[in-house]
């Protein structure tokens, strides 16, 4: 017997962020049964495409609106990738604003995110001076070892 195949509600999905705009939550989700739709945004407050969208979320996506996972190479000389494999965190702790939001503009060496491994907060810095372009990761998920985190420009 075949699991129930997803539905994917496009206007629901744009209701979702709408709220998260209109309230100023960070995050959304719910859920019938097996089917659950997450929408969540950056602390810089852009929601649906400004950040890679919890795994979620970008399954519930119509396909033609999926961020692409090529599209950012590591090689990129503004890329800030992950020099371990860990859980990702934006800000230095709940509450707080994050290090380095959409938008901001950062020096080289600042501490744009932290990576829990083994109990160890490490801190990933930026690669150069300039503004943070793009945010490819959401708070408290998981990273690899060379996955592209951010675009500084």
């Amino acid at each position: 017997m075949m699991a129930d195949k997803l539905t994917v509600d496009d206007d629901l999905i744009r209701r979702l962020a709408r709220l998260l705009e209109e309230t100023g939550l960070s995050e959304i989700e719910i859920g019938e049964g097996q089917q659950h739709v997450r929408v969540a945004r950056a602390d810089g407050g852009a929601a649906l495409g400004a950040v890679p969208l919890p795994a979620e979320t970008v399954a519930a996506l119509p396909e033609e609106s999926q961020p692409a996972a090529a599209e950012v190479d590591a090689s990129h000389p503004g890329a800030v990738v992950s020099p371990m494999v860990g859980t990702l965190y934006l800000a230095p702790e709940p509450g707080a604003p994050p290090f380095a939001a959409l938008g901001s503009t950062i020096r080289e060496g600042d501490t744009m995110f932290i990576i829990e491994a083994m109990k160890t907060m490490n801190p990933v810095r930026a690669p150069r001076d300039g503004k943070v372009t793009r945010v490819l990761v959401s708070n408290e998920t998981p990273v690899e070892y060379g996955e592209v985190l951010a675009l500084v420009e």
